[in-house]
Formats: C-alpha cells, structure tokens, sequence
C-alpha cells in the first residue's frame, strides 16, 4: 500500500515560468522532477516517505503521454494523494517577446511561426488549465516575484488557513487576472500631486499619513474589513486556499500600497487564523 504524499504538478505555456517555479520548489525542500511522462507519476510517488514533498513538470514536451496526465491526476487522487496542479500562463504578446529576446524555438513551431506554435500549446493544455487548482499569469512577474508567488502558495506550514495576498496595483499597468477581489481607491486624494511627496511611495511615513489619516479611508478600511469578516470563513469553508485581494490606484505607487499595508493588518487581527502577505506589484515601476 503506497504512503500519501504531497505532490504538486507544474505544468502551463512554454516561456511562462515553469523553471522558475520548479526551482522554487526545489530550494523549499521539494524533490522534483523535470518532464516527467505522466505514466510514470505513480510510481514515482511510490518512492521516498510520507514527509516526502514532489513537484513534476508535465507540459507538451512529453507528446503523446501528455493526453494521459487528467487520467492519472484523477488516479493519484483515488490512491489518497494530495495533488495540486499550478497552470502557468502569460499572454501570447508577452510569451512571444521571451522567446524573441532568448531565441529559443518553440516546442511547437515546427517550421511555424512562434504565434503557431503558441495556438497549438494551447489547445493542447487546455483541459489541464481547466483541472488546475491554481493559475498564475506571469506577464508581468519577475523571477523573483514569480518565486515568492509559487512559494506563498504551497507552504506547507500553512496548509491549515486560508492563505490571503493582499496586492496594490495601477490600473494603467493593468488590473491584475489572479485577483478575487479586486477594489479601487483613485476616489482618494493623490500624493502624486503633492511635490513633496510625489517621488515617494505609500510604505513611506509621510505618504501613508496623507492617504490613511483622513474620514474616508478610515470609512472605507471599516467597511473592507466587515466585507472580509464575512468572506473569509465561508472560502475556507468552501475549501478554497488562497485568496488574492488586490487594491488599485492609477499608478500602483502611493494610495493602493499604503491601503494594502493597512488593510493586511486590519485581516491579521480577523478571527479565523488567515495567513496574509502584501505584495506590492508596481511600486517601484517609473
């Protein structure tokens, strides 16, 4: 009789960050295994203690086993299991301009163009997009962004609460396609407008004071709060385990992160025991 083990399986578009990840998980103490045909992942998950944590990259490199990989996802789970699938995606504008500036060839391409070769990728991977319990779009991730992300989500010491990111972001970067919920705070005055402030962002102490210190804000933090009070027990209940909370201004910099940072707090002290990180996408863009 096979032990349980904790497997997460990477897998998503060519050029969308599957290295990144894997190494990852690789440093967080996962024993990993690179292109893995999909009919061998049971046995693999045969091998090793029941502490044992794997990661596995499936994607179109494996040809024909590919078409296995939702059968035998359904079966390790039917063995006891616990398996995660992280679909990994960025646009095809983005994709393709990564493998411009590497000079890699698609997978898939063939004597193609990389646009082809991207249209077939993904019709190919879409039913495993579909069975994904996470999908993280990279368009706009660093490496190093995309390690603390694929970190954040499969701590294991956490795996009890509801894991909760709470991201500030500009609207003119765009609004963010992991988000569960996202709010807009442009309804509050701009430190942007404010020379003194303006070079600084909101984790200063002087921006923060002039977005937080003022009835509205404290109104809206309230009311987020209460909002947040109410959700967070039923996702956990519903088995979800990670919830992206993203709040926007026009450039990411002064309002949305001295909210996030405030807000992040105020869901800390939430009964419920939820795990909370801030993430500030595009606070140190120009």
């Amino acid at each position: 009789m096979s032990t349980s083990k904790h497997i997460v399986v990477i897998t998503g578009m060519s050029g969308a960050g599957k290295t990144t990840a894997v190494r990852a998980l690789e440093d967080a103490g996962y024993s990993c295994v690179d292109n893995l045909p999909a009919p061998l992942l049971l046995k693999v998950a045969e091998l090793g203690g029941p502490d044992k944590k794997l990661a596995f990259v499936m994607d179109v490199r494996e040809g024909e086993f590919l078409k296995d990989a939702p059968r035998v996802l359904d079966e390790a789970r039917r063995a006891g299991h616990d398996v995660q699938v992280l679909f990994l995606d960025a646009t095809d504008e983005v994709l393709t301009r990564r493998y411009s500036e590497t000079r890699r060839k698609h997978p898939l391409a063939g004597r193609g163009t990389i646009a082809e070769g991207l249209a077939n990728e993904r019709a190919l991977l879409t039913e495993l997009r579909e069975a994904a319990e996470h999908v993280l779009d990279t368009s706009t991730l660093t490496v190093h962004e995309l390690r603390r992300q694929v970190i954040a989500r499969f701590d294991l010491s956490r795996t009890h609460e509801l894991a909760v990111t709470v991201m500030s972001f500009g609207f003119k970067y765009g609004v963010p396609s992991n988000a569960d919920l996202v709010l807009d705070v442009r309804f509050l005055p701009n430190p942007y407008f404010v020379p003194e402030l303006k070079a600084f962002t909101g984790r200063d102490a002087r921006v923060a004071a002039f977005v937080i210190d003022r009835p509205d804000t404290w109104e809206f933090l309230d009311r987020v709060a209460d909002l947040l009070a109410f959700l967070l027990p039923r996702y956990h209940r519903e088995g979800k385990s990670y919830l992206t909370v993203a709040i926007g201004c026009t450039g990411g910099k002064h309002r949305s992160v001295a909210i996030a940072q405030v807000l992040a707090d105020r869901v800390r002290e939430l009964p419920g025991g939820a795990a909370v990180q801030v993430w500030d996408r595009d606070a140190d863009k120009e």
